[in-house]
């Protein structure tokens, strides 16, 4: 296990801008056997990344590599977990190696997750299973894919260490994460309780500048956070994603789905679904997802109120209004997509008869996935046998096809291929993927990988991956990895 000291082939992170409570330096932890397994040149193209980064630069990607003129670093922040502030978290098993820029002068983060313990691990080991390296790219990716905001995945390296787990050692991975932005809520949660402000105001004046620069001050950032988290959380429930551990810490500020722990996508459709072994209340449950997320902008919102007026009460009135607006930005964004996925008119008569189909297939226990399929082969051909087969009670789901015909938009075909996948990262599938990786196969993840990166086309051969799990398949709980 050598440490090798090398320029750090990354740009200089702009975190060290920021006050020094914001994150502290990391020392390269090299592992046993580094092993690299996967390297996504197509994302490093996007970075501006030469495609043979990984040949040229392997140290990097296993956290192996060492540049005092440039040390990696573990952020720091704050958060509310499960509703409880939890006082200081920060990066415990993580170390953001720089930046990249591509040509459009966008930077973005490079992390490594699993790489070794920080000043934040909290007495934990700081390194990470593979199996929650391999669904964190899977499902990032396949976020990616499905076209919503998303960190990305550039590399798995395998550590050839095991790690101790609830269940026993497990192989060792590590896993190259990128970003536009590691800053969460709980960042700002962190500054806010170190002085008497000036914190706050650093790191708002860091983000303002960094992420939205076109806006003119903090009520107007505000405001586009809440309108992109909205958008989001739209985006998640039309596909039927839940994250499974929305805590503040785990909400990015520039609107991207971060942190893909006990994860996952619907089979059937039950609205208060949960898959996450440490989510026992529910809080996180499927459709509560909107609910939570406004829970956790209020607390972003509580931090930016001295930034806002210095009239407490109008500063609060003033955030308020703010706030108020994320039920109406979701609601719009949410009709819009599902409209798409029923293939109707997004017109005023669209949410009730969204609602009520949504309430028909949580009766039914239709697939959610395979059911906007079905439906989306049943717009462009009329055969509505592959939908009937879904439901137990035909007769309910006729009633309501007939009525969906007498709202379906001429143009429905085309317009819900757009809107439905045709594959999804299904829990069953992931875990065949991760089970395989382990045993030193990575085919399976290869080929679900591939299917994921264009998730609206057939492709020929991949007809298993559209379909549920099995009895004997399905995955109940979902696990964080660390």
């Amino acid at each position: 296990m050598m440490t090798h000291v090398q320029k750090n082939p990354f740009l200089p992170a702009n975190y060290q801008e920021l006050p020094g409570a914001f994150y502290r330096e990391v020392p390269a932890l090299p592992v046993k056997k580094p092993e690299l397994l996967i390297f996504n040149t197509e994302l490093a193209t996007q970075l501006s990344l030469p495609d043979n980064f990984a040949d040229v630069h392997p140290d990097w990607l296993s956290g192996c590599a060492f540049d005092p003129g440039q040390p990696a670093l573990a952020l720091a922040y704050a958060g509310h977990q499960f509703g409880q502030f939890a006082g200081l978290l920060g990066d415990g098993r993580a170390a953001l190696l720089g930046q990249t820029e591509n040509g459009s002068g966008l930077r973005h983060d490079v992390q490594l997750k699993g790489s070794g313990p920080t000043p934040f691990a909290r007495g934990g080991d700081g390194r990470a299973p593979l199996g929650a390296v391999v669904r964190e790219y899977l499902i990032s990716e396949a976020m990616a894919g499905l076209g919503l905001p998303t960190t990305r995945s550039l590399a798995i390296v395998k550590t050839g260490e095991n790690v101790l787990r609830q269940f026993g050692p497990e192989p060792g991975g590590i896993l190259t994460r990128t970003a536009r932005s590691h800053i969460r809520v709980g960042t700002f949660e962190l500054a806010a309780r170190l002085d008497t402000g000036k914190s706050v105001k650093a790191l708002f004046e860091f983000v303002h500048q960094r992420y939205f620069a076109e806006l003119s001050g903090p009520r107007e950032v505000l405001r586009e956070i809440i309108r992109r988290q909205a958008e989001l959380i739209a985006g998640w429930l039309s596909l039927g994603f839940i994250h499974g551990v929305m805590n503040t810490d785990n909400m990015s500020i520039v609107g991207e789905t971060i942190d893909y722990g006990p994860c996952a996508f619907l089979d059937d459709f039950i609205p208060d679904k949960v898959f996450s072994s440490i989510d026992r209340q529910g809080r996180y449950a499927f459709m509560r997802q909107p609910e939570m997320a406004l829970w956790n902008l209020t607390r972003l919102a509580e931090t930016l109120v001295p930034l806002f007026d210095n009239d407490t009460d109008r500063a609060i009135r003033m955030a308020t209004v703010e706030l108020q607006a994320f039920q109406p930005v979701f609601e719009a964004a949410f009709n819009r997509r599902f409209a798409a996925k029923f293939g109707i008119a997004n017109d005023e008569h669209a949410p009730g008869f969204i609602q009520d189909s949504l309430k028909m297939m949580a009766e039914a226990r239709l697939d959610f996935t395979l059911f906007f399929r079905r439906l989306t082969q049943c717009a462009k051909t009329g055969e509505r046998s592959l939908v009937l087969e879904l439901a137990p009670d035909a007769d309910a789901l006729k009633h309501w096809l007939a009525e969906w015909a007498g709202r379906r938009h001429p143009d429905a075909g085309p317009i819900m291929a757009a809107a439905n996948p045709v594959y999804i990262a299904r829990n069953h599938r992931v875990e065949q993927a991760i089970k395989q990786a382990e045993d030193g196969d990575m085919a399976p993840f290869l080929r679900l990988a591939k299917a994921l990166k264009t998730p609206f086309a057939v492709q020929e051969g991949m007809d298993d991956l559209e379909l549920p799990p099995r009895a004997e398949e399905e995955v109940r709980r979902t696990f964080c990895g660390t």
